[in-house]
Protein backbone atom coordinates (compact mmCIF):
# COMPACT_ATOMS: atom_id res chain seq x y z
CA UNK A 1 0.00 0.00 0.00
CA UNK A 2 2.81 2.23 0.87
CA UNK A 3 4.39 1.20 -2.18
CA UNK A 4 1.18 2.68 -4.20
CA UNK A 5 1.13 5.60 -2.59
CA UNK A 6 5.07 6.72 -3.02
CA UNK A 7 4.68 5.88 -6.64
CA UNK A 8 2.05 7.83 -7.26
CA UNK A 9 3.07 10.76 -5.34
CA UNK A 10 6.40 10.36 -7.29
CA UNK A 11 4.10 10.24 -10.54
CA UNK A 12 2.00 13.69 -9.82
CA UNK A 13 5.28 15.34 -9.08
CA UNK A 14 7.04 14.33 -12.27
CA UNK A 15 3.64 15.78 -13.58
CA UNK A 16 3.28 18.93 -11.62
CA UNK A 17 7.19 19.85 -12.52
CA UNK A 18 7.21 19.39 -16.09
CA UNK A 19 7.72 21.67 -18.80
CA UNK A 20 4.61 23.94 -20.71
CA UNK A 21 5.46 24.18 -24.47
CA UNK A 22 3.10 27.21 -24.36
CA UNK A 23 3.63 29.90 -27.02
CA UNK A 24 2.12 33.32 -26.40
CA UNK A 25 0.06 34.07 -29.02
CA UNK A 26 -0.34 37.96 -29.89
CA UNK A 27 -2.71 39.46 -28.52
CA UNK A 28 -5.23 42.98 -29.71
CA UNK A 29 -2.94 44.95 -27.87
CA UNK A 30 0.11 43.35 -28.97
CA UNK A 31 -0.69 43.83 -32.66
CA UNK A 32 -1.51 47.21 -31.95
CA UNK A 33 1.83 48.17 -31.11
CA UNK A 34 3.00 46.33 -33.98
CA UNK A 35 1.43 48.50 -35.92
CA UNK A 36 2.03 51.86 -34.28
CA UNK A 37 5.68 51.08 -34.12
CA UNK A 38 6.07 50.07 -38.06
CA UNK A 39 4.10 53.30 -38.91
CA UNK A 40 6.32 54.99 -36.52
CA UNK A 41 3.10 56.70 -35.12
CA UNK A 42 2.35 57.07 -31.46
CA UNK A 43 2.09 59.07 -27.44
CA UNK A 44 2.91 58.36 -24.76
CA UNK A 45 1.18 60.22 -21.88
CA UNK A 46 2.74 59.50 -18.80
CA UNK A 47 1.03 58.86 -15.28
CA UNK A 48 4.16 58.79 -12.82
CA UNK A 49 7.61 60.78 -12.79
CA UNK A 50 10.32 59.30 -11.21
CA UNK A 51 12.99 61.48 -10.19
CA UNK A 52 16.75 60.72 -9.38
CA UNK A 53 16.66 60.82 -5.55
CA UNK A 54 18.70 63.74 -3.84
CA UNK A 55 18.60 64.94 -0.37
CA UNK A 56 16.76 67.91 -2.24
CA UNK A 57 14.21 65.73 -3.77
CA UNK A 58 13.67 64.16 -0.36
CA UNK A 59 13.46 67.55 1.61
CA UNK A 60 10.90 68.64 -0.62
CA UNK A 61 9.15 65.11 0.15
CA UNK A 62 9.66 65.37 3.88
CA UNK A 63 7.85 69.04 3.53
CA UNK A 64 4.71 67.86 2.11
CA UNK A 65 4.91 69.16 -1.11
CA UNK A 66 4.46 66.72 -3.38
CA UNK A 67 1.17 66.22 -4.57
CA UNK A 68 -1.74 63.83 -2.71
CA UNK A 69 -0.55 60.05 -3.52
CA UNK A 70 2.89 60.82 -4.34
CA UNK A 71 6.34 60.39 -2.90
CA UNK A 72 9.79 61.75 -3.65
CA UNK A 73 10.72 58.65 -5.51
CA UNK A 74 7.23 58.68 -7.74
CA UNK A 75 5.28 61.31 -8.48
CA UNK A 76 2.03 61.95 -9.87
CA UNK A 77 0.92 63.39 -13.57
CA UNK A 78 -2.66 62.52 -13.75
CA UNK A 79 -4.07 65.79 -14.26
CA UNK A 80 -0.69 67.35 -15.76
CA UNK A 81 -0.66 67.92 -19.46
CA UNK A 82 2.57 65.85 -20.97
CA UNK A 83 3.35 63.91 -23.61
CA UNK A 84 6.06 62.06 -26.09
CA UNK A 85 5.18 61.85 -29.70
CA UNK A 86 6.60 59.96 -31.82
CA UNK A 87 5.45 61.27 -35.95
CA UNK A 88 7.15 59.40 -38.72
CA UNK A 89 10.84 60.97 -38.59
CA UNK A 90 9.89 63.70 -35.39
CA UNK A 91 9.33 63.38 -32.26
CA UNK A 92 8.31 65.97 -29.58
CA UNK A 93 8.01 65.71 -25.80
CA UNK A 94 6.85 67.98 -23.16
CA UNK A 95 7.17 66.10 -19.85
CA UNK A 96 7.24 68.07 -16.24
CA UNK A 97 10.62 67.69 -14.51
CA UNK A 98 10.83 66.99 -10.96
CA UNK A 99 14.42 67.27 -9.96
CA UNK A 100 17.83 69.16 -9.86
CA UNK A 101 19.01 71.05 -12.40
CA UNK A 102 23.18 71.34 -12.48
CA UNK A 103 23.68 73.93 -14.20
CA UNK A 104 22.12 76.71 -17.39
CA UNK A 105 18.63 77.57 -17.58
CA UNK A 106 19.03 81.20 -18.30
CA UNK A 107 17.47 83.94 -16.92
CA UNK A 108 13.81 84.81 -16.43
CA UNK A 109 12.91 81.16 -17.71
CA UNK A 110 9.94 80.11 -16.91
CA UNK A 111 9.70 76.56 -18.70
CA UNK A 112 11.14 74.03 -16.26
CA UNK A 113 9.60 71.03 -18.29
CA UNK A 114 11.47 68.83 -20.67
CA UNK A 115 10.34 70.47 -23.76
CA UNK A 116 11.88 69.28 -27.33
CA UNK A 117 9.83 69.38 -30.83
CA UNK A 118 12.04 68.30 -34.23
CA UNK A 119 14.47 65.36 -36.32
CA UNK A 120 16.13 63.20 -33.46
CA UNK A 121 19.82 61.82 -34.23
CA UNK A 122 20.77 58.17 -33.84
CA UNK A 123 16.74 57.22 -33.68
CA UNK A 124 17.07 53.18 -33.22
CA UNK A 125 13.98 50.80 -33.16
CA UNK A 126 14.92 47.12 -31.71
CA UNK A 127 11.91 44.76 -30.79
CA UNK A 128 13.28 42.73 -28.14
CA UNK A 129 12.15 38.79 -29.02
CA UNK A 130 11.67 37.54 -25.45
CA UNK A 131 8.82 39.36 -24.03
CA UNK A 132 8.09 41.28 -27.57
CA UNK A 133 8.33 44.87 -26.45
CA UNK A 134 10.03 47.29 -27.88
CA UNK A 135 13.38 49.88 -27.03
CA UNK A 136 13.82 53.02 -28.87
CA UNK A 137 16.67 55.25 -28.85
CA UNK A 138 17.72 58.75 -29.85
CA UNK A 139 19.21 61.84 -29.04
CA UNK A 140 17.82 64.92 -29.61
CA UNK A 141 18.43 68.82 -28.11
CA UNK A 142 16.63 71.87 -28.11
CA UNK A 143 18.04 75.43 -27.89
CA UNK A 144 20.38 74.98 -24.53
CA UNK A 145 20.00 71.47 -24.27
CA UNK A 146 20.65 67.72 -24.69
CA UNK A 147 18.62 64.75 -24.14
CA UNK A 148 19.24 61.24 -24.50
CA UNK A 149 16.15 59.60 -24.61
CA UNK A 150 15.17 55.65 -24.03
CA UNK A 151 11.73 53.93 -24.32
CA UNK A 152 10.54 50.72 -23.45
CA UNK A 153 7.22 49.91 -24.87
CA UNK A 154 5.35 46.54 -23.68
CA UNK A 155 2.93 44.40 -25.30
CA UNK A 156 -0.07 45.49 -22.70
CA UNK A 157 0.32 49.03 -24.70
CA UNK A 158 2.31 50.71 -21.20
CA UNK A 159 5.54 52.31 -21.68
CA UNK A 160 8.71 54.07 -20.10
CA UNK A 161 10.70 57.12 -20.72
CA UNK A 162 13.95 57.43 -19.79
CA UNK A 163 15.41 61.17 -20.22
CA UNK A 164 19.17 61.69 -19.36
CA UNK A 165 20.34 65.73 -19.65
CA UNK A 166 23.35 67.72 -20.48
CA UNK A 167 21.97 69.89 -17.52
CA UNK A 168 19.83 68.05 -15.10
CA UNK A 169 20.01 64.68 -13.13
CA UNK A 170 17.72 61.55 -15.08
CA UNK A 171 14.28 61.19 -14.38
CA UNK A 172 11.81 58.16 -15.83
CA UNK A 173 8.22 58.14 -16.54
CA UNK A 174 5.77 55.66 -17.03
CA UNK A 175 2.15 55.58 -18.84
CA UNK A 176 0.23 54.73 -21.12
CA UNK A 177 1.23 54.15 -25.05
CA UNK A 178 -1.84 55.58 -27.53
CA UNK A 179 -2.11 56.10 -31.44
CA UNK A 180 -1.70 59.73 -32.75
CA UNK A 181 -5.21 60.92 -33.48
CA UNK A 182 -5.55 62.58 -36.90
Amino acid sequence: MKLKIGIGLFLLMIWACGSSSKTMEPTVESKKLDEMVDQKSFEIVSEWAMPMMTNSINSIGNAGLFPPGSAGSRITLIGNPNYLRVLGDSVSAYLPYYGERQMGGGYNNTNTAIKFNGIPKDFEITKDGKDNSYDVSFEINDKMENYNVNLKLFRNLTGSINVNSSQRFQIRYSGDIAAIAE
